[in-house]
């Protein structure tokens, strides 16, 4: 198997590290044309490598020596653990030796020190965290979902046409509807900021189809939906507790009583829509606006997830996503 695309995968970063994020790297490697990195404890991480079969130079460790955890300030963890899988991994990246990092480390360390360590688009003031939300239709691409808390409106509109070319080059929508998440449909609804990036977004050379009410985001009123990252984590965290708690209900409710019985026969429905939930069957959230790409993957992912991830990774390389960013941004 040929393998052009090189990726490099923090070993250590995330809830289940090193034992999930080995796993899924080599299920990927044996089934996609790709080498990765794997960067982290060089005995730790062989160790684990040790109980999979995989062809040969598909899998190299680079050695780091450190690692970020969730509960330091990312600023000064991104300063003072330079040797760190995830700061190594993200120099890999600004040196050309990997053409994607994948981490399931802190999510701010990974931001601030992308942002810093492998640089910004020309033209993009703020790279945005991009989340796939499931729907109705599908998914749509939710942006920023936590990145940046406070924005202006050409943020937004950056973020608008970012996520415009993600979801036609790496997710395969064409011609992707954009909405802008407000309280209301009507364009005189909302923040001024938000009235503001709707006159940008109106005028701007993407498929805008106007303001995404919240309660509509399910039903998958637009294929990228865009807000600040106060709103759009808000609208993160509340999917993913709220659909935690609708199936403890359900399962609670099918499992006693006169529903017992059926439950065995609805076993198979209710996985295959818990599935549909599940972040790891997306793989990860992108840093979209970055030179190139970074990849951030849920603190309490499973191997599936990184599997997908760099599944996600060779989309995005082989579309040249970055250089789409970058004509769009200039347009």
């Amino acid at each position: 198997m040929e393998r052009n695309i090189i990726v490099a995968v923090d070993a250590m970063g995330g809830d289940n590290a090193p034992f999930e994020i080995v796993k899924g790297v080599a299920e990927a490697v044996n089934i996609y044309p790709v080498k990765v990195l794997l960067v982290g404890k060089e005995d730790v991480v062989k160790k684990e490598l040790s109980a999979y079969t995989y062809e040969d130079g598909s899998i190299e460790i680079v050695n780091a020596d450190e690692v970020i955890g969730t509960d330091e300030v990312p600023t000064e963890a991104v300063r003072k653990k330079k040797n760190s899988s995830l700061m190594v991994g993200l120099g890999l990246l600004k040196e050309k030796k990997a053409e994607a990092f994948i981490s399931a480390g802190s999510t701010g360390a990974l931001f601030v020190g992308g942002t810093f360590t492998v640089g910004r688009i020309k033209g993009i003031d703020r790279p945005a965290l991009a989340t796939c939300l499931p729907t109705l239709k599908g998914f749509s691409l939710l942006l920023d979902s936590g990145a940046n808390v406070d924005c202006k409106p050409q943020y937004l509109e950056q973020f608008a046409k970012m996520g415009s070319v993600y979801a036609q080059n790496v997710l395969g929508v064409k011609n992707p509807t954009v909405g802008l998440a407000n309280i209301g449909v009507e364009k005189e609804k909302g923040s001024m900021v938000v009235k503001e990036a709707y006159e940008m977004l109106e005028n701007s050379d993407i498929n805008f189809i106007g303001n995404a009410e919240i309660v509509d985001i399910p039903n998958g009123v637009a294929d990228v939906i865009v807000c600040d990252g106060f709103v759009g984590n808000t609208i993160l965290k509340l999917t993913e507790g709220l659909s935690k708690a609708l199936f403890k209900i359900i399962k609670s409710e099918i499992t006693s009583g006169v529903y017992k019985l059926a439950a065995a026969a609805l076993k198979t429905p209710f996985s295959n829509i818990k599935k549909t939930f599940d972040s790891d069957q997306v793989g990860g959230a992108p840093y979209i606006g970055l030179r190139a790409l970074v990849m951030k993957v849920h603190g309490s992912c499973k191997a599936p997830a990184i599997t997908n991830c760099i599944k996600q990774s060779i989309s995005f390389i082989e579309n040249d996503t970055v250089a789409k960013i970058e004509q769009l941004i200039q347009k």
